[in-house]
């Protein structure tokens, strides 16, 4: 698709540094970062990526725990029309080398807690050029990302033109398969998914979203931070998440949303002491993972006086949030993940992909310019989970009368532990490296911190 125009997420930063410069965009720990600020930096940065080499379509990889440099690197591949890669910093050596190299990626910008992992495959990566870290090494193969910076200072780099069905970003689910699947994100999925939310929560520059969860995971990134920055908001980063650390900074930094996996709400809610804290700021709490018990629900409204509750589903293949639970129906719909968004159609089907009746269990498909267009090079799984225009997501779940879903389980077996979807073949292939293990198989069981599981369906 070719539309005439501007179609680099990145110039929704120069924008919003044109008409607010002095605007808070990003606040992490000491650091306060302005519009303007993050728009030189963006620059100077994909002046560095520039000089390494790095080009429109070409992979940047991050392994990064939550940080500004984690945007930073996001809006300046962006720039260029690089495509960009978060990994998850929780997977094994193997895994990273796995999909490092599935993607062919060209540049990885990690920090010091990964150098050992990085190094230890090297060797396996024969399409990544350049390391660069956030922190010092005396392995001259490490770049520093500061003087990478520092030293393109006051460099201007115009947004590279991109199409709408171009690559923006490549995300990574283990979904239910031995080995991470690829998923391709469009800039036209990027941009009907931030109009979704956008819509959904009335976003507007006032807008602050705390950022709880991990930023290589879709609910991290995008619900709803990288919308509310879309709308001129602002966003405050936590590294890692602690409840105290969380209750501190509402209380200091009035964020009006946030984002929360069950397993981190339900550990907000068991601090004594929450009430000493000014929490009204938060306008609507964004949850998903699993379900969540009415008593939980109920503890919820008493601590957070202002808030939406807003139960939620969506998939890495969808850049997040599918469906929100209107603010009236939290008890009346209790165990619903609520309607479909702007721009997206929900049907429940059966093994023949037919649609099913109102009230049938079957399997949960999507469709929608939000929706991601297949899985990077692998033919065989966007084949069989992409076809017609809908995409099927392997959940099962029904319609109510009034259109609203219910997730009841998982066509395979799946491990789901605070909020993160684990496939057990991934564990399973873990323990056979060990020489004692003769056979293992991986089941899930309730755990009163991590949460609950989906059990197996035959």
């Amino acid at each position: 698709m070719s539309i005439e125009g501007n179609n680099n997420f990145s110039a929704v930063i120069r924008r919003w540094a044109e008409l607010t410069p002095e605007k808070e965009v990003i606040v992490y720990q000491d650091q306060r970062i302005t519009y303007k600020q993050l728009h030189d930096r963006i620059s100077e940065l994909a002046q560095g990526f520039l000089n390494l080499g790095v080009r429109k379509g070409d992979v940047v990889a991050v392994l990064l725990y939550n940080c500004s440099e984690f945007l930073e690197v996001y809006f300046a591949a962006n720039r260029i029309g690089a495509v960009f890669l978060p990994l998850n910093f929780r997977l094994a050596a193997e895994e990273i080398a796995y999909v490092l190299d599935n993607a062919e990626a060209k540049v990885i910008v990690t920090e010091g807690d990964f150098h050992e992992q990085v190094d230890s495959i090297k060797g396996e990566l024969p399409n990544l050029h350049y390391y660069v870290s956030l922190s010092s090494s005396t392995k001259s193969r490490w770049l520093n990302y500061y003087i990478l910076v520092n030293e393109n200072m006051g460099a201007v780099i115009h947004d590279e033109n991109v199409e709408l069905d171009d690559l923006n970003r490549l995300m990574y689910t283990s979904g239910t398969t031995s080995r991470p699947k690829g998923v391709i994100i469009t800039n036209e999925n990027l941009y009907w998914k931030n109009i979704a939310h956008i819509w959904e929560f009335n976003i507007t520059p006032e807008d602050k979203t705390l950022i709880t969860g991990p930023l290589y995971h879709v609910g991290g990134l995008d619900l709803t931070g990288i919308g509310t920055i879309y709308r001129g908001g602002s966003v405050v980063i936590m590294r890692k998440f602690d409840p105290i650390d969380l209750l501190e900074i509402i209380d200091k930094e009035r964020p009006t949303n946030v984002w929360l996996a069950p397993a981190m709400l339900n550990m907000i809610l068991q601090q004594e002491n929450s009430g000493n804290y000014n929490l009204d700021s938060i306008r609507y709490i964004i949850a998903g993972g699993e379900k969540m018990p009415e008593q939980l629900i109920q503890k919820v409204f008493t601590i957070f006086r202002n808030t939406r509750f807003c139960d939620a589903y969506g998939l890495t293949e969808t850049v997040s949030g599918d469906t929100f639970m209107p603010q009236d129906k939290t008890f009346e719909k209790l165990g619903s993940v609520g309607r479909p968004c702007l721009h997206l159609d929900i049907r429940i089907v059966n093994s023949y992909w037919e649609e099913v009746n109102t009230g049938e269990l079957g399997e949960i498909a999507l469709k929608g310019p939000k929706v991601a267009k297949g899985y990077w090079k692998n033919e065989e799984a966007t084949k069989k989970a992409f076809r017609g225009g809908w995409f099927n997501t392997g959940d099962i779940g029904y319609l109510d009368e009034d259109g609203y879903l219910y997730v009841v389980d998982r066509k395979k077996d799946m491990i789901i532990s605070g909020g993160e979807n684990i496939a057990s073949l991934e564990i399973e292939r873990v323990l056979y490296q060990h020489t004692d293990v003769l056979e293992a198989a991986v089941v899930a069981i309730p755990h009163e911190k991590w949460g609950r599981f989906r059990k197996l369906i035959s």
